[in-house]
């Protein structure tokens, strides 16, 4: 495509700095010298018509003249991976560290995803950590959902969108960060002045003047907004600051008068500049930070809307490429469907990139957190897919999987976005077949719902005389739990005869998206009393690789959250020391346990503290919690710190073996495996991976050989330092849910495995003695834990069971050889004399009952239907049944029977069967007993003509079979009328 220029001869020569004139640089372009540039000189002619900025449309593109311009240095290319590089090349020309997308799995605990591109950079605004470079510039990858239904309703709102910024540090501020942001719209894009609007906070006059009297914006296209517009905070209390945005306008012939930055047809804002300049206090009021801030963000959707002069976002070579994918497995075309098939595809095009990005930074589909949100978004793509009418993969496999096929499109393009996503693609389609699968069944069982919960609606209208109306919270149910489109059910419902209550269903959509915002939507950056501390408190060197033991200072000290000078006996107490041998608990691996002892002279008490733990905070500030056990601790006092040896190599030696477990694991069941967690304790370790299945027996012997093989090789380790774009491209892996700086620490176990960790580890593998899995299960959908054992928890491990097998043997009186038959034989004679015990008990229950049959009586006025409700004292849940089915045999069609028992203490069994004359009436047996077991503080369920249920209070049971019985004489009554 053409991009947008303007001629270079003129922008070359140096120029003199006339009235509105906008500074630039232009180290771009082909020389490093810098000029001016006025608003006058950016006028743009209409000659050139190689590239119209937009194509007029009858909703969202302006008329008239179209103006066209070329960009400088970037090949006149438009498309979104350009804009990307072009935003990240202009920054890093002014000094700006080009730094990578954090993971959409923040290592945040106030927020559930990245929702900011300032995320990263959070604890340097609070000043918990130092600014590692003064200016940063990002290509975020982002995921908000309180947005959802917005979705293909506007232009603009998504769920997965990339945030461009440009980050300050207490290096430069306002004047520079507005310049710049004039510079890149309207010199790197090409963006017109004349169509760039402003909106500024209503008090801030500095940024107003600026705009107006230095970058030569008119007043007429500046705006002044007030607080929920302009003005950022971070929660409550903490940094905060006024915005300024730059709005693009697609009508600029409406002219200024009555011009709403908020209309959508006519504004788009595809630049946010925040000026972190305040501190909030707890009473409200603002005082200045010491260090200024700037955050910024551009909307990478927005900006490639508007180059690539297309009417929405979804129209950008961002994401119609997948509109088009699932345009064909639907067999539409995209361009001439109505409005509802477009928001349709639009819905499947957004939600696909948010999938794809969540799974390959390892989210997997689950009801609760994270997990939760993916599994809502790939459900809400299936149901707005079976609207589109894809059925099966699209491509005529009715029992096969689409989402696998739209989602190679994304894979596809994701080389510029995330370049792992590729290596992750056979997990992440294969995550996506799985889920799709199994929601289809769900779906499915939603639809036997939605026709139970018609046939209730329509029988309810036919006693009351009304018109029937399906439930508006019957309507969510189904949308929210079974993910049953509401289009769906009104159109099924309709056909029925059946209106729907909208009011009731909006009711519970608004509750659904009251909650969906008031949980991690906001960036908290509130700080806190801790701050004060870590201020006087430089970072902790840790020695703890090359020395369990060292002469430390007490740098401060903590007691219940508030700093402590002293410190006496019997204290818990939280401890900060210039150096330490301790590590702290990072990387999965558990803290180090110790002691600190602190001695005054030959004639003064030694004191002792206790320390069970250590974490890290504030960044590299070490804290090691503990008791004092014996004498006093002060600030400025010189401690010995010692760390327990035997408790360091137990450690060490479970996370070597958790490193060999994960290098055994893509040996065994393959490469695209990856980690979803660990902990390395003292006892054991534990390894959660991304996997489908169980693991068979033999593929856990298979990794057990392995490791042991590698244990038995004697394998000497290596770890060095290196520059973290070296480790990757030596091969190392990532250790899940750690952050890394620029060098990083790789340990190496040669022709084994090579993983980026700051954990400590044994020097030789020979040291691990020995390796044993305890247990393989699954903990969510697509992931599976391994827990095991090393070193010395190995040969206790081994000794335990050992124990227990002579135990077993000295009571079975076998060999160990022998004691799984004789088990076998000792279980088979259990089940025997179980069902003979069974068959006992149901013959006595049908005994009782054909004692109790006489009890059956009549009712109706032709004396047709037959009721029998009775207890049985303390017969079981099964032999309930059985009396319940010889009384279905006995007593002649209809007949309804209710059965109840106490089978033991705080238990209640009911059961009920209908006959066929009864079930045709209407009453159907497992929505009558689930609701007279509920006077039982139970529940229940099953078939119309038979179910069972129970309940935990035995002394409601009378009560609880009188209302069955004078339920059913009403209901059969009536029909026998």
């Amino acid at each position: 495509m053409e991009g947008l220029a303007v001629p270079l001869p003129r922008l070359l020569r140096p120029l003199p700095l006339p009235k509105h004139a906008i500074p630039i640089s232009t180290s771009n372009f082909t020389s490093t010298s810098t000029g001016f540039i006025s608003l006058k000189q950016l006028q743009l002619s209409p000659r050139r018509r190689r590239f119209p900025l937009s194509t007029p449309s009858s909703h969202s593109q302006p008329q008239g003249e179209q103006l066209t311009v070329v960009a400088p240095g970037n090949d006149n290319s438009v498309s979104g991976d350009s804009i990307r590089q072009r935003f990240l090349n202009f920054y890093a020309s002014r000094a700006h560290k080009v730094l990578p997308s954090a993971s959409l799995v923040p290592d945040d605990p106030t927020v559930l995803l990245t929702i900011a591109g300032m995320l990263q950079f959070k604890p340097i605004f609070l000043g918990k950590l130092p600014r590692q470079v003064p200016r940063a510039t990002t290509a975020q990858r982002c995921i908000r959902t309180n947005d959802i239904n917005n979705v293909g309703q506007t232009s603009r709102h998504h769920t997965f969108f990339e945030m461009l910024g440009n980050f300050s540090f207490g290096d430069y501020f306002k004047t520079q960060a507005i310049q710049w942001a004039w510079d890149l719209s309207t010199v790197e894009f090409g963006l017109p002045p004349e169509r760039l609007w402003i909106s500024v906070y209503q008090d801030d006059d500095e940024t107003f003047h600026f705009w107006s009297q230095q970058v030569g914006v008119p007043v007429e296209r500046i705006k002044r907004l007030g607080e929920d517009d302009n003005f950022w905070t971070s929660g409550a209390t903490g940094p905060c600051g006024p915005c300024s945005e730059i709005y693009y306008d697609f009508h600029p012939e409406k002219g200024y008068d009555d011009a709403d930055l908020n209309d959508d047809t006519r504004f788009i804002e595809f630049y946010n500049l925040v000026f972190m300049q305040y501190n909030k206090k707890d009473d409200g009021s603002l005082e200045p930070l010491k260090q200024m801030n700037i955050d910024t963000g551009l909307g990478l959707e927005r900006m490639a809307r508007i180059l690539q002069k297309v009417p929405n976002n979804y129209e950008t070579d961002l994401i119609l490429p997948i509109i088009e994918k699932a345009s064909e497995l639907a067999n539409v075309s995209y361009g001439i469907s109505d409005d509802q098939t477009k928001r349709y595809l639009k819905i499947v095009g957004d939600h696909m990139r948010a999938i794809v990005f969540l799974i390959s930074d390892g989210v997997v589909p689950s009801n609760v957190g994270r997990g939760y949100v993916v599994r809502r978004l790939i459900r809400r793509v299936v149901r707005t897919s079976r609207l589109l009418g894809i059925k099966g993969d699209g491509r005529g496999d009715l029992e096969g999987a689409f989402l696998p096929i739209i989602a190679e499109k994304v894979v596809e393009l994701s080389t510029h976005i995330d370049a792992d996503v590729k290596n992750r693609a056979p997990r992440i389609l294969e995550e996506l077949k799985r889920e799709e699968l199994r929601f289809v069944q769900t779906l499915e069982r939603g639809e036997k719902l939605l026709e139970e919960k018609l046939a209730d609606a329509i029988s309810s209208a036919e006693r009351n005389g009304t018109v029937p109306c399906l439930a508006g919270e019957d309507v969510f149910i189904l949308y929210d739990t079974y993910g049953f489109p509401m289009e769906i059910t009104k159109e099924v419902a309709e056909e029925r005869g059946v209106s729907i209550d909208m009011n009731g269903f909006d009711i519970e959509m608004e509750k659904q998206r009251r909650q969906s915002q008031a949980a991690h939507n906001t960036v908290k950056l509130a700080i806190g009393s801790g701050t004060s501390i870590a201020d006087n408190v430089p970072d902790t060197e840790f020695i703890g690789y090359d020395s369990l033991y060292c002469k430390a200072i007490i740098a401060s000290l903590v007691v219940n959250g508030d700093p402590a000078v002293r410190v006496s006996e019997g204290s818990n107490v939280e401890i900060l020391l210039n150096k330490t041998p301790f590590y702290a608990e990072s990387g999965g691996q558990i803290g180090d346990h110790g002691f600190l002892y602190i001695s005054e002279g030959e004639n003064q008490p030694k004191a002792v503290v206790e320390i069970i733990d250590v974490q890290k905070s504030f960044g590299n500030i070490f804290v090691h919690k503990g008791t004092v056990h014996k004498g006093v601790v002060e600030v400025g006092k010189q401690v010995e710190a010692t760390v327990n040896v035997k408790l360091r190599q137990r450690a060490q030696v479970h996370h070597t073996a958790t490193h060999l477990l994960q290098a055994a694991l893509k040996k065994v069941i393959g490469q695209e495996t990856s980690q979803a967690g660990s902990l390395v304790a003292f006892d054991r370790l534990r390894f959660d991976f991304n996997f489908h299945r169980p693991l068979l027996d033999s593929e856990l012997v298979e990794i057990e050989v392995l490791i042991n093989g590698w244990v038995e090789d004697a394998v000497l380790l290596q770890t060095k330092v290196m520059p973290i774009a070296d480790a990757k491209r030596e091969g190392a892996i990532a250790m899940f849910g750690e952050k890394y700086g620029e060098e990083v620490r790789v340990v190496e176990v040669p022709g084994v495995s090579m993983e980026l960790c700051g954990g400590t580890h044994v020097s030789n593998t020979s040291e691990i003695r020995g390796f044993k899995i305890i247990s393989e299960q699954g903990i969510a959908s697509g992931v599976r834990r391994i827990e095991a054992v090393a070193g010395e928890a190995f040969i206790e491990y081994v000794n335990a069971r050992d124990s227990y097998l002579k135990q077993l043997c000295s009571t079975l009186k076998v060999k160990p050889e022998e004691v799984t038959a004789r088990i076998e034989n000792l279980l088979e004679e259990l089940r025997a004399a179980r069902n003979e015990n069974s068959t006992v008990r149901a013959k006595a229950a049908v005994y009782k009952a054909s004692v109790i049959a006489s009890k059956a009586f009549l009712v109706g006025n032709s004396n047709q239907y037959r009721i029998l409700v009775e207890c049985l004292d303390d017969v079981d849940a099964e032999s309930l049944k059985s009396a319940a089915e010889y009384l279905m045999e006995t007593l002649a069609d209809p007949a309804a029977i209710v059965l109840g028992s106490c089978p033991g203490e705080g238990k209640v069994s009911l059961v009920a069967a209908f006959t066929p004359g009864v079930v045709k009436q209407g009453i159907q047996a497992g929505k009558f007993i689930g609701q007279i077991a509920k006077l039982c503080g139970g529940g229940g369920g099953g078939r119309p003509n038979f179910a069972q249920a129970g309940g935990r209070k035995p002394e409601n049971l009378a009560a609880a079979l009188e209302k069955a019985k004078s339920e059913l004489i009403a209901n059969l009554s009536e029909k026998g009328n």
